[in-house]
């Protein structure tokens, strides 16, 4: 038994400091330049939006939103309070839901993660969660109150002024500062990613795995999505996932729609759209992101 527990610890150390060797690099560049955004550039990229009270119409500022929510570098919990300030300024709805819903699919961090999974695969997430952001905010408009400046689609009464952290007077040490609290909350969910990316090229056949989420693209986008639900903890620790899902058959589509559900129904991200949303609009919202992300992986599946 000992042998048999010794034999496996070091397939599954080999696959593990494989997955390792390819990732890391993605990792720290991701940590460096994430951080970087943040104390440089993120109050600049607010300030855009909060800008955007109505002299901005149309699809185009819609778009425009989606695409400042990508590049902003918060968390869901950052975003909302964020998101709270730009109300009192005067920023539309429509504008709110196209900044959070981008924001929560996608930031700078994570698109230099995603470059582990090749240019494709990077290119299709930075359209889809561009294009996801741009259909929220013009859903908001269309078809929920809240657009019409009649009743609020948003509730931020539970959430107070945003909270900035990176306040050091000295540019250098805040930056040390964010990116340690960066390595913290990634680190963890980084190696877990790994350890869970060498388990499953040690023990699933990718044969069997190639027929589940590959061969059947209509199944395989859906099962992608509804995996996405329970599984997706944090970006980083995903992308090893991908990287041996797609080397063992997985469709593009089925890894859109994974990328997709995962990060808008995160756990930590739902706790916090359940307030601002409240229950209708909550689950409106849910179901949104899922016939999204699984329309989005067919369209990729054709496509591609």
């Amino acid at each position: 038994m000992a042998d048999i527990i010794r034999r496996e610890f070091i397939y599954v150390w080999y696959y593990f400091r494989i997955q390792f060797g390819q990732i890391f690099r993605y990792w720290v560049a991701g940590m460096l330049i994430g951080s970087a955004i943040s104390v440089f550039a993120k109050d600049k990229i607010h300030s855009l939006v909060g800008a955007m009270n109505g002299e901005k119409q149309g699809i185009a500022g819609v778009a425009c939103a989606s695409a400042l929510g990508i590049l902003s570098p918060l968390c869901m919990y950052g975003t909302i309070p964020i998101a709270a300030s730009f109300r009192k300024q005067g920023v539309k709805d429509d504008f709110l839901a196209a900044f959070m819903m981008s924001s929560i699919l996608l930031n700078p961090q994570l698109m230099i993660y995603s470059i582990a999974l090749g240019t494709k695969a990077l290119l299709i997430r930075i359209v889809s969660c561009f294009a996801c952001g741009i259909f929220a905010g013009l859903a908001v408009r269309k078809g929920f109150a809240g657009a019409d400046g009649e009743k609020d689609y948003f509730d931020f009464k539970s959430f107070g002024e945003p909270h900035n952290r990176d306040t050091d007077p000295n540019l250098f040490i805040r930056y040390i500062k964010n990116l340690g609290r960066n390595i913290k909350a990634t680190g963890v969910f980084f190696l877990v990613g790994i350890l869970l990316s060498a388990l499953f090229q040690r023990y699933v056949p990718s044969e069997e795995f190639a027929a589940l989420f590959g061969k059947n693209k209509g199944f395989g986008v859906l099962m992608a999505a509804t995996v996405g639900v329970p599984l997706y903890a944090c970006g980083g620790g995903t992308i090893p996932l991908l990287v041996q899902w797609l080397a063992d058959g997985m469709s593009m589509g089925s890894a859109a729609a994974f990328m997709i559900t995962g990060p808008a129904t995160k756990i930590t991200n739902l706790g916090a759209l359940k307030i601002v949303l409240g229950a209708k609009n909550f689950i409106i919202y849910l179901v949104f992101v899922m016939l999204f992300a699984f329309l989005t992986g067919l369209i990729i599946n054709i496509v591609f």
